[in-house]
């Protein structure tokens, strides 16, 4: 980890560094802009003093130009502060969600488990509120913040009988938003839990609403869903209150000030310490000094969420990560896998129970190996240990005698295909979704996949062919037609080892068969490995891996194992015996 990346706002400096000049010319031109806001109190002050008193036109003409040229210098300004601003939001939202989108690929399987689904997409909406932040209105507020005391020391010249009046409310007015910030910070902070808690449920529900519409889960689920949004409704109600309360007495400490600015003018000007234009342009400054504290009150709500983002960016950004780079390049491998006194645990204490235990198993090429075992035996547990996504509490995965912990996440990818229990496809074509499995490939590459695949027969035969838009996570495919979409993916890269988790769940009988066949033409050049318990496929593998309770139960080839994990069934004879 480089230096700019210790502590929580460590990688946020990082990024900003490179921003400095842009700060320092947005400084500037606030510095100009605050400058010229002084014109229109200057001008009402010469009018009262000098236009009205002396009748003066003339005067007036030229303060009227002059105003007139300022306004057009102030409008450019802030059009360029703008544009300025605009330009800071753009870079942070390519460095920052870049960033972020790279880490989360780059992150452990077990890592990204560990964690909600709501929790990594909250992440992103951090991304969001960082660029608002500094590139929004509070980036304005905090450019203009340091040019107050510009109309603090004005005020001490044009009307320097009223200047003790106007520090006493200024330094009110920093004590008022410095509590506030403290209260906000941490009504936020509980707010953010109990809304993220509240979002966590949403997601899955929206992740299951198939299931939740078919089971008719929402009355179910409604009483959760009530307690979190009460939860969630009862703090952004304290947090609101809080908020409310201290903008209020801003407002009310604002109204304050005038009144005693006035009233205290009031006796100077009838004392002849002070002229009517100067009281008048005083409380027009006024409005420049307190405005941007007044501001800074109802600001802290935004100051809490982004301190709050940095720090779970920060977080994020500091977790370990798969190897993202090989040591060197090596060739294809020839498909050889072993395990070598793997065991695994889920747990990150070293006293967890360990979920699996394999002393020593071979994978070979020229067939099909399959994987039996009951639900929570550890059979997706074992093909996620193969494809290097879960690193063994002790002992080694070799590829072809080779550690897989030395390879890079993407190397391991192009040499082990891999299709899941659930069929992950993206709103988009067909030969897109295929594509992704070996970014580059060609449509010769595509159309070998998917006919080993067993679904080019079907998808020449839709209207748009491969052009074909699957619609969200495939919804307009068939389950068989995802599923084997999703094995010509895995197939398109060439792999020299494929991982098939139940891939014949979603395949009707014939579907089956061709997938059977698919497979054993695949075994003859690499080393194919599934799980499964279907009587279609069991018969064409050569070896079969048992797994109980995480233990390897019985190991050997098919033609011994099956008859002995599925003894034939007795057949009835005709006279009511049997046979």
């Amino acid at each position: 980890m480089s230096a700019p990346d210790q502590g929580p706002g460590g990688w946020l400096s990082h990024i900003v560094a490179p921003l400095r000049p842009i700060a320092r010319e947005i400084l500037s031109i606030s510095l100009f802009v605050n400058l010229l806001a002084l014109a229109v109190p200057i001008f009402v002050m010469q009018v009262y003093d000098r236009v009205i008193g002396h009748s003066a036109m003339e005067t007036l003409k030229g303060l009227l130009i002059g105003v007139a040229l300022v306004l057009v210098f102030d409008y450019v300004l802030k059009q360029a502060r703008g544009r300025v601003m605009q330009m800071v939001a753009l870079r942070m939202d390519v460095e920052i969600g870049t960033r972020l989108f790279d880490k989360l690929n780059r992150l452990p399987l077990r890592v990204l488990e560990s964690r909600p689904a709501a929790h990594w997409q909250q992440l992103f909406q951090d991304v969001d509120t960082v660029r608002n932040t500094l590139s929004g209105g509070t980036a304005m507020l905090l450019a203009d913040l340091p040019f107050v005391f510009i109309f603090l020391g004005v005020i001490a010249i044009i009307g320097q009988p009223l200047a003790v009046v106007f520090v006493i409310v200024f330094v009110v007015f920093l004590v008022l938003a410095w509590r506030s910030g403290q209260r906000m910070n941490d009504s936020v902070k509980a707010e953010k839990n109990v809304t993220a808690n509240r979002n966590a449920l949403v997601a899955e529900m929206i992740a299951g609403r198939g299931t939740v519409k078919a089971v008719a889960l929402d009355q179910a689920l409604r009483p959760l869903w009530e307690e979190r949004q009460a939860g969630a409704i009862e703090h952004s109600i304290q947090r609101g209150a809080i908020a409310d309360g201290y903008v209020n007495v801003g407002a009310a400490l604002t109204m304050l000030a005038n009144v005693a600015v006035t009233a205290v003018g009031a006796i100077y000007i009838i004392d002849h310490q002070l002229s009517m234009g100067a009281l008048v342009a005083c409380n027009m400054l006024s409005s420049r000094l307190y405005g941007p504290i007044n501001q800074l009150v109802g600001a802290w709500r935004g100051f809490g969420a982004f301190r709050q983002s940095v720090e779970r960016l920060g977080e994020t950004f500091a977790m370990p990560e798969d190897r993202a780079e090989a040591t060197m390049d090596m060739p294809r491998p020839s498909g050889h896998l072993r395990l070598e006194a793997v065991t695994f645990r889920y747990g990150t204490d070293a006293n967890a129970p360990v979920t699996l235990d394999i002393p020593a198993l071979g994978f070979q090429p020229g067939g099909v190996t399959a994987i039996l075992g009951k639900n929570g035996s550890g059979k997706t547990t074992l093909l996620k240990l193969m494809l290097g996504l879960y690193p063994p509490a002790s002992g080694r995965v070799l590829l072809d005698d080779s550690d897989i912990a030395q390879f890079s996440r993407h190397q391991l990818a192009g040499w082990i295909g891999y299709v899941p229990q659930e069929t992950l496809l993206f709103n988009t074509t067909i030969r897109d979704n295929i594509a992704y499995g070996a970014p580059g490939c060609t449509d010769q590459q595509i159309l070998d996949a998917a006919t080993a695949a067993g679904v080019h027969a079907a998808i020449v035969d839709m209207p748009d062919g491969y052009a074909t838009t699957i619609g969200e996570a495939g919804s307009r495919l068939s389950a068989g037609q995802r599923q084997r979409i999703a094995i010509a993916r895995a197939l398109v890269g060439d792999p020299a080892l494929l991982l098939l988790d139940e891939p014949s769940a979603s395949l009707d009988r014939q579907a089956e068969e061709d997938l059977r066949n698919a497979l054993t033409h695949l075994a003859r050049t690499r080393t194919v490995v599934v799980v499964t318990h279907s009587g279609v496929l069991l018969p064409a593998c050569r070896d079969v891996v048992v797994l109980e309770r995480g233990k390897l139960a019985a190991c050997g080839p098919a033609s011994e194992m099956l008859p002995r994990l599925f003894p034939p069934r007795p057949v009835p004879s005709p006279g009511g015996g049997q046979s």
